[in-house]
């Protein structure tokens, strides 16, 4: 089981932050559509599987409290009244039941916000995919999953034969009682007087080794003066980076992991700085069909960085850092976008920014949550970058949900205000996804992003091939 998901646990003030920054424009859910080959399983036989896997993540029976008065952070408490049926959907796709149909539903699906009043995730089966297919489709809050992690806890769906072993039998789940108003106000009571306590911990740690606290601390200043600097040089204004409403638009495209792989060994990099070179080539096609001149243009883009350790992967909830990854639309010559971007993400890397987000982000847990509110929205300024690009590798076997062979997966990112494109990428089974999430009103030219990336990315395989002919 996991080592979260028990009653009453706190919020993290990474976590806390994905509900201060939602609005009624701005949903902070994510997901995948997942495409498996053969016909769908029956409604009654999915409820039953995933029922007898939700012993591995407690969190998905458990919804936020909110502490009256802002007595500390939301916790997670168990759902008295929880109804699987009601998290699991079913739905079917119009005639010709053609992925255009199945991108249609997903807008749709992603488009409306989850209810806080209940454990905040969805999954949705869809039927009448053509090809004899089927998807389903997975929504998740943000603050109770990042993407890494998210890769982990799909043991709740997944198996790795196609007739997994028997379900252990568990015993029937009974939710823990809810806390009463004054309880809730005396956990954040609590809570106060102990942040006091734990940074007096941390003051002893400090006598006892003064040079590395030092050390630290020179660092630390360091890694901040490295973040807030950031707001010297601002993401530039351009149209990824006005008002949105709360209708979405959602696209995929496709490829192969090899091909990346050829690509970054050809011509340098690393896979992530080639996803991010096609990402580049793809917006510098699209602002051209706007009429955007690049002459010099370079765009930010929030490059999110998983600081979970090793033993940590499979619990629920954020550990995550972000770097201001560059998307220099300026450069047309793909291979010397590529190496430009391969030479800043390793300065980047070498730099203190991550650590200077980590600190941040460790300030969020102690921080009250209005101040936690106002941090957050800091995070995700349009001042600071244009648009997120996330790539999260996912498992290299082959994944299977009642005997259905998974064929496909496209992952789903999140819009923050005035945030018009977000790029999410995922790896499976030596495939990678893409996929683009827009505002739908001011976005519909979505599909040319889309074409975009297949663009670029023959560009820079053409490029692959010649150099290594030539080697």
């Amino acid at each position: 089981m996991s080592t979260q998901g028990r009653h009453l646990d706190r919020l993290t003030g990474v976590d806390a932050s994905f509900l201060s920054n939602e609005s009624a424009s701005s949903h902070m859910h994510v997901g995948a559509i997942l495409i498996f080959e053969g016909p769908p399983p029956r409604y009654v036989d999915l409820v039953e599987h995933v029922r007898g896997r939700l012993n591995l993540v407690p969190r998905f029976r458990q919804k936020l409290l909110v502490p009256p008065l802002e007595a500390g952070r939301p916790l997670w408490a168990d759902d008295v009244n929880f109804n699987l049926s009601y998290h699991i959907r079913h739905t079917a796709l119009p005639e010709p039941g053609g992925e255009a149909q199945l991108k249609r539903l997903c807008g749709r699906v992603f488009s409306q916000q989850l209810d806080r009043s209940k454990p905040l995730w969805e999954l949705w089966l869809v039927q009448g995919l053509e090809r004899d297919r089927f998807a389903l489709l997975t929504k998740t809050h943000h603050a109770m999953v990042d993407g890494i992690s998210g890769v982990d806890i799909g043991t709740v769906l997944f198996d790795l034969e196609p007739v997994p072993a028997p379900a252990p039998v568990e015993e029937r789940w009974v939710p823990q009682k809810s806390p009463s108003t004054a309880e809730l106000i005396g956990r954040g009571i609590g809570d106060a007087i102990g942040m006091p306590i734990a940074l007096a911990g941390r003051a002893v740690e400090a006598v006892r080794h003064p040079e590395a606290t030092a050390r630290k601390a020179v660092e630390g200043l360091e890694a901040l003066t490295e973040v807030f600097g950031q707001f010297a040089d601002p993401a530039p204004d351009v149209p990824l980076n006005h008002e949105i409403g709360p209708h979405r638009r959602y696209i995929w495209a496709r490829s192969e992991l090899a091909t990346f792989k050829r690509i970054k060994d050809s011509l340098g990099g690393t896979v992530n700085d080639v996803v991010l070179a096609v990402v580049t080539g793809s917006i510098r096609d699209w602002l051209h069909s706007r009429g955007v001149r690049t002459e010099g243009l370079e765009l930010r883009a929030l490059v999110p960085v998983s600081i979970r350790a090793e033993d940590e992967h499979g619990n629920l909830g954020n550990k995550l850092t972000a770097m201001r990854g560059p998307l220099p639309v300026y450069i047309e010559d793909p291979v010397r976008r590529l190496q430009v971007i391969s030479e800043e993400m390793a300065g980047l890397k070498e730099s203190k920014q991550a650590l200077g987000a980590e600190m941040i982000s460790r300030f969020n847990d102690f921080a009250p949550p209005t101040l936690l509110a106002q941090a957050s929205r800091l995070n995700f300024s349009t001042r600071l970058f244009n648009l997120l690009v996330t790539n999260v590798p996912g498992p290299q076997v082959p994944l299977y949900v009642l005997g259905r062979e998974l064929e496909e997966v496209f992952p789903v990112a999140f819009l923050p205000e005035n945030h018009r494109l977000a790029v999410a990428i995922m790896s499976y089974h030596g495939k990678i996804g893409f996929g683009l999430l827009a505002d739908y009103d001011s976005m519909e030219d979505i599909e040319l992003l889309g074409a975009g990336i297949n663009n670029a990315l023959a560009e820079l395989e053409a490029a692959a091939s010649e150099s290594a002919a030539a080697a």
